[in-house]
């Protein structure tokens, strides 16, 4: 297995599409997290340290999504690896991101870059 293969039973390199996703280019996808319901980008290449150009592109998508998620400077970046440490991903959190983690409806899977669309909810064509 070579350097960024995907490796079995990691949860970041399956990328299953179960929640909304907002983004996904040849570097990095960006969905709402399983966990905590907010937008996480993960690295495409199994592994901790991308490189410095693909760390400013995934934190750039990052922050375009967050802004129009939670608007302008109304989140933060969080890029503790805590549950999946050995596959560089990072979160934007809005303030009350732990209060609601469990009252927050989990977003349902509709295509990339599509609206996002809440479990239960009817999705939206645009």
């Amino acid at each position: 297995m070579g350097a960024g293969d995907p490796v079995d039973g990691c949860d970041l390199c399956e990328a299953a599409r179960y929640t909304h996703w907002y983004h996904e280019d040849d570097i990095c996808w960006i969905a709402d997290c399983e966990v905590c319901s907010v937008p996480m980008v993960v690295w495409k290449p199994h592994g901790i340290e991308p490189p410095g150009p693909e760390i400013e592109h995934m934190m750039t998508e990052l922050s375009r999504v967050a802004d129009e998620r939670f608007g302008p400077g109304e989140w933060s970046l969080d890029r503790t690896m805590r549950q999946i440490p050995d596959h560089f991903h990072a979160h934007c959190r809005d303030p009350q991101w732990l209060q609601l983690r469990w009252e927050r409806p989990m977003s349902l899977y509709t295509g990339v870059g599509t609206a996002r669309t809440e479990r239960g909810q009817t999705p939206t064509t645009d």
